[in-house]
């Protein structure tokens, strides 16, 4: 029961992770304009200072923004192309392991109905619940765990786009047609029902454009499912600069429930859904980044899976009313949106 439990912690923490690195390292200009916002070009006002990688431990100290003109938050400096991408090969690498007791454990894991029943009552930040048909895309598959539980929910086709060849072979290895590449140059023959962006947006050095590309591959009336942190999270007060989801300096863009719908109108979707979930395991990581974190170190508790456990039982179990009250006074950790393209 221990392993299952340890396996189950680091697995959903993986799932849930961060893109690999050119889906959020899109065509850019080797700099990046620093003092405007990325939204809508307005005058930026800082809102927080002093924020430094409690995640992985990449080094420099960054700011919040936040623009005067349409709210929307960003952080500053932004990297360039080139800082980002030495960034994430440095800290993102995917570790490329196969066939180990680990991992066979863990696929076991991913399809059972522990799993299900988990994230049923935790949240499905990740939209393995979601049922679907037709032809879906998911942009930054990484090594393909998510597809294989898309393949249950109903649709026809599955492909993947993701840019680190070696997570790709990994895919393509279970079955999957899955794309090297970047959104912004990728041409499919045929356009896809639904495109999932979990936990991508926010890294994206130009959001705007990322939706754009994502409704450019999607069939007339098609779909984006998006997942990510919500800047007015409850959370983010609670924990201050320790808030998970700061995750400087990837993290480039911090969206609240008004400006991702602008965003989305803009780009050409009208929003069919919009929820807020707190995981019980964001919780459990900024908590555990409070306690445990120090200044350019990388927080290695954060894969020890007996705290992650421990403190996930904790906000779901003792927590539930603090969490239930402020996911519905919109104050969720995540935003779960639907949007479809018009």
């Amino acid at each position: 029961m221990g392993q299952k439990l340890a396996t189950m912690a680091e697995s959903i923490s993986e799932i849930q992770a961060a893109p690999a690195l050119a889906h959020v390292t899109q065509h850019a200009e080797s700099q990046v304009l620093r003092d405007v916002c990325l939204m809508c070009g307005g005058a930026l006002k800082v809102v927080l200072t002093g924020l430094t990688d409690n995640r992985l431990g990449s080094p420099g100290s960054w700011q919040i923004c936040q623009c005067t003109r349409c709210g929307f938050e960003q952080i500053a400096p932004i990297p360039d192309q080139a800082q980002l991408t030495k960034l994430y090969e440095k800290f993102y690498n995917f570790g490329g392991q196969t066939d180990t007791a680990y991992t066979r454990l863990r696929e076991k894991f991913l399809l059972s109905v522990l799993y299900r029943w988990f994230t049923k009552i935790d949240g499905d930040v990740a939209f393995h619940h979601r049922r679907g048909h037709g032809r879906l895309l998911d942009i930054g598959c990484n090594e393909g765990r998510s597809l294989r539980l898309f393949a249950r929910n109903g649709f026809r086709e599955l492909e993947g786009l993701e840019v680190n060849e070696t997570a790709a072979a990994t895919a393509r290895a279970a079955g999957f047609t899955v794309h090297t590449g970047l959104i912004d140059d990728f041409a499919p023959q045929k356009q896809y029902d639904v495109a999932i962006l979990s936990n991508v947006l926010e890294h994206s050095l130009d959001p705007r454009k990322m939706l754009s590309d994502a409704r450019r591959v999607l069939a007339p009336g098609g779909q984006v499912w998006i997942s990510c942190p919500n800047s007015q999270s409850w959370l983010r007060k609670a924990f201050g600069r320790s808030w998970l989801n700061w995750h400087v300096p990837f993290h480039i863009s911090h969206f609240a429930p008004q400006t991702l719908t602008r965003l989305l109108v803009d780009a050409g979707f009208a929003t069919v859904e919009m929820k807020q979930i707190t995981p019980a395991l964001w919780f459990a990581q900024s908590l555990i980044v409070y306690l445990f974190s120090s200044k350019g170190q990388k927080t290695w508790q954060l894969r020890n899976p007996v705290l992650t456990v421990l403190f996930m039982a904790l906000a779901r179990f003792l927590l539930f009313p603090l969490l239930w009250w402020e996911n519905r006074k919109g104050r969720g950790d995540c935003l779960l949106v639907v949007a479809q393209r018009t």
